[in-house]
């Protein structure tokens, strides 16, 4: 799934996020869920033709939307971060929120009506102007139109009312505080052409180009699976990018995005596995990134899918749904094991919800409190659970079946994988059974509730309002017909209040402090376990691009921003890249086992964005 606000398992579900290069022969973390065949480079942005730079970036995961009223997806949520602008965007260096569309903003004393001055400067691609009318009509639409209010709904769902003064005022009146009012990752989309759209639940933005926006890139073009190219915005208010075309192009195979990158036919690529980090980075044209990242990867369990009608679905194991079941399986779970021998090193030890990179809110359990790595006090849980070991050292039920378990792999992530075969091992030698389940889709079960377990994760956006609301009663679908916003289907009344306070929190200090009590929360339900935070792993050919920013500038990734920082900086180095193909500067990110063009990410969701599923962001 996909989510910046869908289960992307939930992947690498916004959000985000998180995609994975497939090491060895497959690729990426990500989650592309859904295949998708590569189209032989017939259509690949990464040649050079006439003396046109095109920066070429290789991707895995399949685009869900072109419609940021509906794209949950990390891949989908980065084009958006190139093709529109949001009110606010994040400082490069430290994240800090600055100046996006709105320059200025200001709050009342009681904090519930806040006031944005809109730039004069920013213009739509068809060269109307771009006014505080355009942002108060995508918030009305979200608040009005359910349809609208998929992807990104937890944003205005404290809207009381908004108003557009005059073409540079944009005026939001809130119910309650509201402390995301500087962190509000929607797209503002012009007016004068989404008015006119009827059904947005069913409108993907994909047949009329190019695309009307006001980012730093027009989308020019898309093919399903294939590619999504996009131009300079040459009348951008921060400036245009330097490259004359920008290409997001799909592998399903990260090793051909890893050879192409040795060819010279790409330029960039991320999600790289230790083994392809290692021998990218013998060559002299070649950069290897190895910077702290901003997701996570984790196991999710099926606490029993529902919707907010209060009707239950899915498949999922009733074991599950005890919490020493779920303890004894994490217990039964060595993460030192899988930081060392799966990511060798490349990642470090999982612990709360929030990554270490977003440091006042990262998390660690007390002593008392941890689920450390101990087989027998796991066996000793099942015993007391009542699933004992019978003659064959199999653990059975009170109704005497075996516990035999499904979890949800993505076919394309090699960490994936590698995991999984680590969990059979060790949950065997509990006597529990495991069947992993690798598809090039995990977005279906995983909506219809249709798994015991899956792997999941997200990349985190420097506020983390939005991975936290994934876990919110309200993000359940209404019906069990629908798509909600939901990661994994939790709805836990005390989280929900921590969640309700802490949004409301304009105290920096209290505000993390309200944050770690919901981790916590998250982590004595059991619902969760976080294996690990992986490094953003990536690496790009030097004779390709002269020069490129990170964020944060020190020490930070190139692939899954907050913000379009890298591909707008990007400048291509001179000469023809030394390309053995003809394509000279391409510059290309591999994510996770498919290429697509991308550029910096939208928050997961976006960065929002999931990693199990589809990280959105």
């Amino acid at each position: 799934m996909v989510h910046k606000n869908v289960p992307r398992i939930r992947l690498l579900l916004a959000s985000g996020a998180a995609i994975l290069l497939a090491g060895s022969a497959t690729a990426a973390a990500g989650a592309a869920d859904d295949g998708g065949k590569n189209d032989g480079g017939k259509n690949d942005g990464g040649k050079n033709d006439g003396g046109k730079k095109v920066l070429t970036v290789a991707v895995s995961q399949s685009v869900d939307s072109l419609s940021p009223f509906l794209a949950q997806k990390l891949v989908s949520t980065s084009v958006h971060r190139l093709a529109y602008e949001y009110l606010t965007n994040y400082d490069v260096k430290d994240a800090h929120p600055i100046p996006g569309l709105a320059t200025e903003w200001k709050t009342s004393p009681d904090k519930l009506t806040w006031t944005y001055t809109i730039r004069k400067d920013s213009t739509w691609s068809d060269g109307q102007q771009a006014t505080a009318e355009d942002a108060a009509w995508t918030f009305n639409k979200m608040m009005t139109d359910p349809n609208a209010a998929t992807a990104n709904g937890s944003f205005t769902a404290n809207f009381r009312k908004v108003t557009a003064p005059d073409p540079e005022t944009l005026v939001i009146e809130l119910r309650k505080p509201q402390a995301t009012m500087l962190a509000l990752d929607v797209p503002i989309v012009p007016k004068h052409i989404w008015e006119k759209v009827g059904d947005f639940s069913k409108f993907n933005n994909d047949k009329q180009f190019p695309i009307v926006g006001n980012g730093p890139f027009v989308i020019t073009d898309f093919k399903v699976d294939q590619f999504v190219k996009l131009k300079p915005n040459k009348d951008f208010w921060r400036g245009a990018p330097k490259f004359d075309e920008l290409v997001l192009k799909y592998y399903k195979d990260g090793d051909a995005a890893v050879a192409a990158l040795q060819k010279g036919e790409v330029s960039f690529v991320q999600g790289l596995t230790p083994a392809q980090a290692t021998a990218l980075g013998r060559d002299r044209n070649i950069k290897v990134n190895d910077a702290p990242g901003r997701r996570f990867f984790a196991l999710a369990t099926n606490p029993g899918a529902r919707s907010k009608d209060g009707k239950t679905f899915g498949s999922g194991h009733k074991a599950l749904l005890e919490p020493a079941v779920r303890k004894a399986l994490f217990h039964a779970t060595d993460r030192r094991t899988l930081v060392d021998k799966v990511f060798q090193g490349h990642a470090v030890e999982g612990d709360g919800y929030i990554p270490p990179r977003f440091g006042s809110y990262f998390w660690k359990p007390e002593a008392n409190q941890k689920i450390a790595y101990d087989p027998a006090k796991a066996a000793a849980l099942l015993d007391q659970a009542g699933y004992r070991k019978n003659g064959s050292g199999k653990r059975v039920g009170k109704d005497g079946k075996p516990l035999d378990l499904r979890i949800l792999c993505h076919a394309t992530d090699p960490n994936d994988k590698a995991v999984g075969k680590y969990l059979q091992e060790w949950w065997g030698e509990l006597g529990v059974g495991l069947k992993v389940d690798c598809l090039d889709n995990v977005s279906d079960p995983w909506i219809k509730g249709d798994y015991d377990l899956a792997f999941d994760g997200w990349s985190v956006n420097p506020d983390p309002d939005f991975v936290l609301s994934i876990h919110t009663c309200s993000a359940l679908p209404a019906t069990p017909k629908d798509t909600g916003a939901t990661d994994n289907f939790i709805c836990d009344q005390q989280f929900d209040g921590l969640y309700a306070r802490q949004t409301a929190e304009y105290d920096s200090a209290k505000r993390t402090a309200l944050v770690k009590q919901m981790e916590s929360r998250l982590y004595d339900t059991g619902y969760m376990n976080v294996l690990a935070y992986p490094n953003a792993v990536e690496a790009y050919r030097t004779d390709q691009i002269k020069s490129i920013t990170t964020m944060p500038e020190a020490a930070g990734n190139l692939w899954g921003q907050d913000g379009y920082w890298s591909w707008w900086s990007a400048e291509p180095a001179a000469g023809d890249g030394g390309s053995d193909s003809g394509s000279s500067t391409g510059v290309v990110i591999a994510i996770g086992a498919v290429v697509v063009l991308a550029a910096g990410l939208g928050f997961l969701v976006v960065m929002r964005r999931r990693s199990t599923a589809e990280d959105r962001e």
